[in-house]
């Protein structure tokens, strides 16, 4: 029975989350749940949010999280098993989501890199976390190369939502790309996909 709840209130959280800039503590998700009319403790919350590796904006904190994996979402193979390399054009893309800390507040980058010439095909740029930041990164992708063959193309990323959304995984598949996820807590995907990114 806890495991079953445990499962509907992961999700939620992390929902809640990510609307709120990823700065709510326990408090503040435990307030907006109860305010949703989704009854649950406070100690819950703060229990889930530590399996889940989030807390709220601290003074001086160093990191945010961009990455939230849905564990009861079907996702693709890994296709890349860590060998990014191509053999020419549009054949593999990465994608991946960071952040970067400016004078005016945290400014959230989505981008897609081209890895056998390294030049980013797509990108943007959002003061939050939106829901659409990745795959209007895409769209920009798909319409640079939109004179090129594209049904050879493995598009590989990490297990975020914004990745294995319904919109993002369709839109792929119109274009002719295979998705390609990578496994979970697996940080040499991540380190590969930024240096590529400032080799571009």
């Amino acid at each position: 029975m806890r495991t079953q709840r445990d499962a509907h209130l992961r999700p939620e959280i992390e929902r809640v989350y990510a609307e709120n800039f990823t700065v709510y503590g326990a408090d503040k998700i435990w307030t907006q749940l109860n305010r949703e009319g989704i009854r649950v403790a406070r100690c819950t919350v703060e229990r889930l949010m530590r399996d889940l590796g989030i807390q709220g904006a601290r003074r001086g904190r160093a990191w945010r999280r961009t990455t939230f994996a849905d564990e009861q979402m079907a996702r693709p193979r890994d296709l890349v098993d860590r060998r990014f390399t191509a053999s020419g054009p549009n054949r593999l893309w990465v994608a991946d989501l960071t952040y970067v800390k400016t004078h005016s507040g945290w400014a959230y980058v989505a981008f897609v890199i081209d890895v056998f010439s390294r030049h980013v095909v797509g990108w943007q740029i959002s003061t939050s976390l939106r829901s659409d930041l990745a795959i209007d990164a895409l769209e920009m992708a798909i319409y640079s190369r939109r004179h090129e063959d594209l049904s050879h193309l493995v598009h590989h990323s990490d297990r975020g939502v914004q990745y294995l959304s319904i919109r993002y995984t369709e839109r792929l598949a119109e274009a002719g790309a295979v998705a390609s996820v990578g496994s979970r807590g697996d940080s040499y995907d991540c380190d590969d996909r930024v240096a590529l990114l400032r080799s571009a």
